[in-house]
């Protein structure tokens, strides 16, 4: 039984980066502070996960039958098939065609739940190269990240958003738009530290601030669960009416927008 009263369902789906989301100032975190009595966020994160494995699950991670349908679905899935084959096959490595093609598979199954599902897609983030070959892990074989492949995929996709008239977030340009992404934006060269994940959720927002979706799924539009004035709020300071805090963000490092 879902917990009070139903509230749009944002879906967060992806591999690692979605999985930690909710780590190290991580940017689903944020969102569901942001949404907080506004809409519920799930993480669906699978932690090195490539767009095949996703492509294989899809009717068990969003099955067609749902009494609730997701409202919105953020995807990202990228970063683990652009890494370079493994001579062995094994591995997370997706050839570039066969990624395009499960990314369209995602796609379309997402677009058949409903007809008012929105769908947001979040291209490769670039990587620093130096610092992955630093935190290479004794116990796995070398890992092929450059950003040169991150590219190439991060192009498909936004390339597949545009085809399917989806909204697409190049997190490959956005995080190089700062001139110390390497240093500030990782905790490991690859997955994002609080710096990165504030670059994402300003992107996610710009996209759901811009959209000309009805109704809105920007957080200032949407209606706020049990916003009504009470007498149980806290007193004003001349005790003669009371204060509705349903809307407080004081409390947030970043204002968003």
């Amino acid at each position: 039984m879902a917990a009070g009263p139903s509230r749009p369902q944002f879906v967060l789906f992806g591999s690692s980066i979605v999985q930690l989301s909710f780590s190290n100032g991580g940017w689903g975190a944020t969102l569901a502070d942001v949404y907080a009595r506004k809409a519920d966020i799930l993480l669906r994160g699978y932690y090195g996960w490539n767009s095949r494995r996703a492509a294989q699950v899809l009717d068990q991670v969003f099955p067609k039958n749902a009494a609730v349908k997701p409202a919105l679905v953020i995807v990202y899935f990228g970063g683990n098939d652009s890494m370079g084959s493994h001579s062995s096959g094994l591995g997370p490595h997706v050839p570039l065609h066969e990624y395009i093609e499960n990314m369209r598979k995602i796609a379309l199954h997402l677009k058949s739940l409903s007809d008012t599902i929105r769908i947001i897609f979040l291209s490769s983030p670039p990587v620093n190269e130096a610092k992955v070959r630093q935190n290479q892990s004794p116990h796995l074989s070398e890992l092929v990240r450059t950003n040169e492949l991150c590219k190439s995929y991060s192009d498909a996709c936004v390339a597949l958003c545009k085809e399917l008239d989806i909204k697409a977030i190049d997190l490959y340009h956005a995080l190089q738009k700062r001139d110390d992404w390497m240093e500030v934006c990782f905790t490991d060269g690859v997955h994002l530290a609080e710096e990165g994940s504030n670059i994402v959720v300003d992107e996610i927002l710009k996209v759901l601030r811009e959209a000309e979706w009805k109704p809105s799924l920007h957080w200032k539009c949407m209606p706020t669960e049990f916003s009504d004035d009470s007498p149980h709020d806290l007193v004003a300071a001349n005790g003669k009416r009371t204060i509705n805090p349903s809307e407080w963000g004081f409390h947030r490092k970043i204002q968003w927008g």
